[in-house]
This record gives C-alpha cells, sequence and structure tokens, in this order.
C-alpha cells in the first residue's frame, strides 16, 4: 500500500480561504532527483499570487503553494550519487513546498551547514538570494553606499539591511509604524522613516519625497531597493543620487509609473531585480552568492529573522498574514511530523 503525506492544497482559484489540506499520496524520486521530508517552508509573496492565478508560473491543479524549503534527503531517484539520506539540504522549488515531502531536482538542492537549524535555514534563500543578486549583480553596492530600502521590516527588507550593512553601507529603513521601525533598527537600519499608508495625493507625495530626502542626506540614495512599489516609488526616486542606482523588486502595493524626467534629471539607472530567472540562467553565480551568504551568516554578519512559524494545517493563515502586509520578518510554516 503507498505511503500517505499530508498536503496544503489549492484546488481552486482564490485567496488562503481555498485552500484545504489533505492527505496525498506520497511521491518518489525519479532519475536526477531526490525526496526531501521537509522540515520547514518559509512563505514568500509569490505564495499570496500563486494560488491566484496572478504569478508568472501557474501549476496544474490540485497544487500545493511554498516555493522555498529545507528539510533531508529521504531518498535518492537513479544516477543520484552527490547526495545521499539524511542531508540537510534547501531549495528553492517554486512552488509544491507546503507537503510533508516534495521532490527537488538535484540542480536546486543547496547543503545546509552543521550549525545551522532548517527552520531558519528555510527563511534563506528567496530573501537573501534576491537581495545579494540585486545588491551585488544589479546595485553594484559599494562600501560607504547609502541605501534607501522600502518595506524594509519585511523578510526581504530585514535581509536588504543586513546585507547593505555587511557590504559596509549606510542603511535608510522605511516602514509603515513604529513597531515594524524598532525591528528594522534591531537589524542594523542607521536610520528610519515612518512613511504614510498609501494611496497618496500629491500633497502627501511631495511629502513623502521630503521625508526620504531628509533621512538619505544631501547626496541623495546610491541605491533604493524597492519591494514596495505603487505610490511609495515616485518619492523614493526623488531621492535618489546623482548616478544612483534604482532597484525594483516586487509590487505589493501595485505596480508603479516613474516620470522619466526623473531619470535624467538624476542621470540614473531603474535596474530590474529577478532573481528566480537569475538563478535559472547562471546556476554558477548564484551558487557562488549562496555559499557567500552562509559565509555571512556564519560569520554572523546576517541572520534570517523568523517572526512566526505556524503547523501545516495553519499554512493558509500564514499566506493571509503576509498578503495583509502585517507580517514582521519570515513566516514560516514547520512540519509537526
Amino acid at each position: 500500500m503507498p505511503s500517505t503525506m499530508k498536503a496544503l492544497l489549492s484546488k481552486s482559484v482564490g485567496g488562503p480561504e481555498t485552500l484545504v489540506v489533505e492527505e496525498i499520496e506520497a511521491p518518489a524520486p525519479g532519475k536526477g532527483e531526490v525526496l526531501v521530508k521537509v522540515a520547514a517552508c518559509a512563505i514568500n509573496f509569490p505564495d499570496t499570487l500563486i494560488i491566484r492565478d496572478l504569478y508568472q508560473m501557474k501549476p496544474e491543479r490540485p497544487f500545493s503553494p511554498g516555493g522555498e524549503i529545507a528539510g533531508t534527503v529521504e531518498s535518492v531517484g537513479e544516477g543520484v550519487s552527490d547526495w545521499q539520506a539524511g542531508d540537510r539540504v534547501l531549495a528553492g522549488i517554486g512552488a509544491g513546498g507546503l507537503r510533508e515531502k516534495v521532490i527537488v531536482n538535484v540542480a536546486q538542492l543547496f547543503r545546509v551547514p552543521d550549525g545551522i537549524n532548517l527552520p531558519e535555514a528555510s527563511a534563506l534563500l528567496m530573501t537573501y538570494g534576491t537581495t545579494i543578486h540585486g545588491l551585488k549583480d544589479r546595485g553594484d553596492i559599494a562600501e560607504g553606499d547609502t541605501m534607501l530600502v522600502l518595506g524594509a521590516a519585511g523578510g526581504v527588507g530585514l535581509s536588504a539591511v543586513e546585507l547593505g550593512k555587511a557590504y559596509g553601507a549606510r542603511v535608510v529603513a522605511a516602514v509603515s509604524s513604529e513597531e515594524k521601525a524598532d525591528v528594522a533598527r534591531k537589524a542594523g537600519a542607521d536610520d528610519v522613516v515612518i512613511y504614510p499608508r498609501a494611496p497618496f495625493d500629491k500633497e502627501t507625495s511631495k511629502k513623502v519625497a521630503g521625508m526620504f530626502k531628509e533621512a538619505v542626506g544631501p547626496g541623495g540614495a546610491d541605491i533604493v531597493y524597492d519591494i514596495v512599489g505603487g505610490d511609495y516609488s515616485e518619492p523614493a526616486l526623488r531621492s535618489i543620487a546623482w548616478e544612483g542606482r534604482f532597484l525594483v523588486i516586487g509590487f505589493p502595493a501595485g505596480i508603479a509609473k516613474l516620470p522619466l524626467n526623473l531619470t535624467l534629471l538624476k542621470s540614473c539607472d531603474v535596474r530590474g531585480v529577478f532573481w528566480g530567472a537569475f538563478a535559472a540562467r547562471e546556476p554558477a553565480r548564484n551558487a557562488a552568492n549562496i555559499q557567500e551568504l552562509f559565509d555571512l551568516w556564519q560569520a554572523g554578519k546576517i541572520k534570517p529573522q523568523i517572526s512566526e512559524t505556524y503547523p501545516l494545517d495553519r499554512a493558509a493563515d500564514a499566506i493571509a498574514k503576509l498578503e495583509n502586509r502585517e507580517a514582521t520578518g519570515k513566516l514560516v510554516v514547520v512540519m509537526d511530523s
């Protein structure tokens, strides 16, 4: 009789309330694959989109959301020699992680060093992987830069604060509440801006731009790390330095429309940061970045901040909390089997 496992399933298009936990048949690894017993799955913004068919990847239903997992190898498929049962791993898989066991292609696996627990490891790859690619490969970060981070108290935002400090930048964290400001300060932010909630009228937009300009200083922000989008992007662009780099990461507040005359006036660049495509196109460079993240972690310069953990039966609540922009740090689902 085949073994079974619990899985959170999207069986119809909709929000977190449409997700259900069911017992399904456990899979077996094929050629070049391993079966991972999932210890933890971190929740990320794409999980809120993929269940609504709003993400660029649209898996066939029923599927499990959850693109970032850590666990132990349970069995290996044909031709797999570099991995064996018991190995501690993490992987970015796009979707499918919110279940007790998952098939992973060996090309997606990273080894978790000793001394790093698996729930924390599950919170590393997408946030810090995005940010190290953004700051190093797209942002050309240099010691002494000033960086403005929008949405600085979320998982990606905190990774930007920590990595910015690790690379010698002055980091200004922009957040929406005093509670989130405290989180950003504890992560190492040099200064904090508490901005109002969107939508902005013209006067509010001008006011927020002034807040950003005052915080980054007269030289402007060498890097704007925009995780938020929407009405927040233009005020941030107005605070950029001459030849600054505006990094486009995500759009939970909506897709911004930027006045291109501002890029001319500041001779600045607007650069997209698509970590998933980078990882697929340049796996060797991505692997080097991930190894650097582990080195920085073991040196005490970064550490994923998990604010809450959930059992699989409440994974939909975690997705809802992130969707409602109520989370600080990372939300992680920890398997109970």
